[in-house]
């Protein structure tokens, strides 16, 4: 049996991970990779020939540990490149998946509308080049087609010698540790796959669950260096930061928000804090559409969500849904409530405010010293969340360099990645005298040599931080 690292190896995204028994092969999750920029992409692309560094059509089945872009968002181009076989996720998972591929696809429509125009441009030049990794809504449409859903805690079998079981990850609605059991030469060996750990007490999710003892584990390292620096309930970090903002000053309060997953605890927490802490009614605008819908499928899976979540259902009958609530469809609603004069919330995509309705949030307000930017989550070094984050008195805007006076905070407690601590209890679930190898993938290089050396100080000494394409038998 072989293992070969294709993604999110010494980097963060673009997780996959391909497992080969005999002549069947299996790819563990087939993200997007924003660690390279387009002229990367573009010369790994055509020296493989392919958006891919194997072929497609040689793949048997895809397993998906959650619906995150960096996870999911290759999938399409597996199928235009030639794959034919099942995408096995859980149900929410297949859900959320299918809206955040077609946003991707709807994104790629529209920059090939840019690309291209409705033609040849003027004097005769022709149309500029199709990135290989750009695809659209009939090859969603075609990948969705070939999900198929699976329960928690449920064995399913994927070939004559080979099974895999899903656990509860947090994370994200639907989010997965796998568990890929092979039966080979007579003998049973198991591989767990982490995904994306989440962390205990996180708002509408369960808490990650621990997997059975495992052979070998391919664990993420996302916050493998970092400890989540808010110890304060989620509810009183919000409530002191609205406080602050909108109601001790007559200010408003723009946060940046990933649409799936992040929104959502940001709005069942606001829910519970107007219901129980009686706020001054403040309006708030939810101004991303893939969020609206994001929404609703959470709503729909709340008997997946935390016990929390069920007996605030059970007893209010709507997760998220509160009088000042107004959710932004339209970009020209969006663009109108720069004419709302009133203390108000405005929480709007994307979380590191590289793209999405939220720049032009930004840029109406951050000249605004009344305004508040607060930032919930990680963002990756040259964003405009990052250069916000680390103080630069100016930043560039859609061609616009603006002063930054608007007031900068952060808070990490709706990060849905487990800290160092977190991702320490799931690897000593673990017994390292059975642990034949743990490979450490999904983070910084920094993050995952400090990890490393982290837990071998617990007795995990066959510890592998794999390089992108390298192969080790299992």
């Amino acid at each position: 049996m072989k293992l070969t690292f294709w993604g999110a190896a010494q980097q963060v995204t673009g997780s996959m991970f391909l497992l080969e028994s005999d002549d069947y092969r299996v790819l563990i999750d087939c993200g997007s990779d924003f660690d390279l920029d387009e002229i990367g992409k573009k010369t790994r692309y055509e020296e493989q020939k392919s958006v891919f560094p194997f072929d497609p059509s040689l793949i048997n089945t895809v397993l998906l540990t959650h619906a995150h872009i960096d996870h999911s968002g290759n999938i399409p181009n597996l199928y235009k490149e030639g794959f034919e076989g099942r995408v096995v996720c859980t149900e929410p998972t297949m859900a959320l998946t299918s809206l955040l591929l077609q946003d991707a696809a709807n994104l790629h429509q529209k920059r090939l509308n840019a690309r291209t125009g409705s033609g040849k441009k003027k004097g005769g030049k022709k149309k500029r080049e199709v990135p290989m990794d750009y695809y659209v809504e009939k090859n969603v449409k075609e990948a969705m087609e070939n999900f198929v859903p699976v329960t928690f805690g449920q064995r399913y079998r994927i070939a004559d010698n080979m099974s895999v079981i899903f656990y509860p990850a947090g994370h994200l609605l639907g989010a997965a540790h796998i568990v890929v059991e092979v039966f080979e030469n007579g003998e049973k060996k198991k591989i767990g796959f982490s995904g994306d750990i989440g962390r205990a007490n996180y708002p509408l999710l369960t808490d990650p669950q621990p997997i059975p003892q495992v052979d070998y584990l391919i664990c993420e390292s996302t916050y493998g260096n970092r400890l989540h620096e808010n110890t304060v309930a989620p509810m009183d970090a919000l409530a002191d930061v609205i406080k602050r903002t909108c109601v001790d000053i007559p200010g408003r309060l723009i946060i940046p928000s990933f649409s799936v997953g992040r929104t959502q605890a940001l709005l069942f927490t606001l829910n519970k804090m107007y219901l129980k802490h009686a706020f001054p009614y403040i309006k708030v605008f939810s101004d991303s559409p893939l969020a609206h819908s994001s929404t609703k499928v959470y709503q729909r899976f709340v008997r997946m969500l935390n016990k929390e979540a069920r007996d605030f259902q059970e007893d209010n009958d709507l997760l998220f849904d509160f009088e000042n609530l107004i959710y932004l469809e339209s970009q020209d609603a969006s663009r109108s409530v720069s004419n709302y004069n009133e203390p108000c919330i405005i929480i709007s995509s994307s979380g590191m405010v590289q793209g999405g309705r939220v720049e032009q949030h930004v840029e109406a307000n951050i000249g605004n010293p009344y305004a508040t930017i607060l930032m919930i989550g990680y963002a990756s070094e040259g964003t405009l969340g990052w250069r916000l984050l680390h103080g630069q008195e100016t930043i560039s805007i859609r061609g616009k360099q603006l002063p930054v006076l608007a007031n900068i905070e952060k808070i990490d407690v709706f990060s849905g990645h487990g800290d160092q601590n977190d991702l320490i209890r799931f690897v000593k679930t673990q017994d390292p005298e059975k642990l034949k190898g743990l490979f450490l993938v999904h983070g910084e290089q920094q993050s995952m040599a400090e990890f490393q050396s982290k837990i071998q100080q617990f007795g995990y000494n066959t510890v592998e931080i794999p390089l992108r394409g390298r192969t080790y038998e299992l």
